[in-house]
């Protein structure tokens, strides 16, 4: 008897899925992960409930592969701009530049995806909290290692505290998110950018 032949996932399928994602991601953004249904989400995209439970099984795993799938656009909008930046302080500036690009450019609606989540979820112990943190996690370490490479490189000086300037520049970089979603002004995006220089001490273009 032929063994029968595993069957890939179908494209227009994926496809279909990804573009749910997108849009939960945005939705959640404005509205709130924890205000993320599958009933408001299938109203957002005009599919049926029974549709939607077709790649979703049950709120939390919507919530959960909806915070994958804003960390894969987060990914391609921001940390990919640090992927052709020399290592060490260039790469920290091209980092914190898309990152505040990325609040300009209004890719998720309400700023950026995950401070808006952990600020969300921060007192809610569960799986969706542990896959927010797990990215904060990323984010930071990805911090970490280029200044931590400056360090070594000499741009920064040698007893340079990097926890803190990780520190420094993580809450610029999210105080900007705040104060752009609350007041809409671009000037405080520009200012974002120089003080995450300054804060570096970042001479160079």
């Amino acid at each position: 008897m032929t063994a029968p032949v595993s069957r890939r996932p179908r494209s227009d399928g994926e496809r279909s899925r990804q573009a749910i994602l997108a849009t939960a991601a945005r939705l959640a953004s404005t509205h709130g992960i924890e205000r993320l249904s599958i009933g408001d989400l299938a109203t957002e995209v005009g599919m049926s409930k029974s549709g939607l439970y077709a790649h979703f099984g049950s709120k939390e795993e919507l919530q959960l592969a909806t915070i994958d799938a804003a960390e894969e656009i987060f990914n391609r909008v921001v940390i990919a701009a640090a992927d052709s930046a020399e290592p060490g302080l260039p790469a920290v500036v091209a980092l914190s530049d898309a990152f505040i690009d990325h609040l300009r450019d209004r890719v998720f609606p309400g700023g950026c995806f995950f401070a808006c989540a952990s600020a969300e979820v921060h007192a809610k112990p569960g799986p969706v909290k542990e896959r927010i943190a797990e990215f904060d996690d990323r984010w930071r370490g990805r911090l970490e290692r280029e200044l931590t490479a400056a360090r070594a490189s000499g741009d920064l000086a040698a007893d340079e505290d990097i926890a803190a300037l990780v520190f420094d520049v993580d809450a610029l970089l999210y105080y900007a998110h705040g104060a752009f979603s609350f007041r809409g002004d671009p000037a405080v995006l520009e200012t974002a950018r120089r003080a995450v220089r300054r804060r570096i001490g970042w001479t160079g273009a």
